[in-house]
């Protein structure tokens, strides 16, 4: 494959359409939008990573697209901590080295941020999230979920700096 081409490969392609979502996702300044752009950002992400062949991604990615659609009716503790407790379960059972915990630490931080948090505090814990999947995407050679999380930190970032300029509550 040239130089070029593996860019086009359809793990790529996915991994663009996560992009697209995500971007959507993080520049929004309603909860509720957020966690739709979110869901949709998960389903291309769960294509992406399977096509890449990483299953503690897939995994993660699956909980968090359940707790993604869970938290647009159910912002409940229980509810919280059921996506939790199943994110580190799908940790221990697909564990194969620490580069695998990375998406789980990252779906738990999102889980966290999304039934406990709201507004400007939500979006900081999410930005903690995000450079884990940096992280783990520079790792596993996901040119287009590196291109991803790394944009999607920087909306994140741009997004806090305009909730914070506006006074938004810091409520948890």
């Amino acid at each position: 494959m040239s130089d070029i081409a593996w860019l086009f490969t359809p793990a790529q392609l996915m991994g663009y359409a996560a992009f697209a979502f995500g971007m959507a996702c993080f520049a929004q300044t309603d909860d509720r939008r957020f966690r739709i752009f979110m869901a949709l950002e998960c389903a291309a992400y769960i294509v992406h990573f399977a096509l890449l062949g990483q299953a503690t991604a897939v995994a993660s990615t699956a909980v968090s697209l359940g707790r993604s659609i869970a938290s647009l009716k159910w912002r409940t503790p229980e509810v919280g901590l059921f996506f939790v407790t199943l994110s580190l379960a799908c940790g221990a059972w697909l564990h194969d080295g620490w580069t695998s915990l990375l998406p789980i630490a990252a779906s738990c931080i999102g889980t966290t941020a999304l039934f406990f948090l709201q507004g400007l505090r939500m979006r900081v814990l999410m930005l903690c999230g995000t450079l884990l999947w940096l992280v783990n995407n520079l790792l596993v050679g996901s040119v287009g979920g590196s291109l991803l999380e790394a944009c999607l930190a920087a909306s994140n970032l741009w997004t806090i700096r305009r909730l914070a300029a506006a006074g938004r509550d810091l409520r948890p």
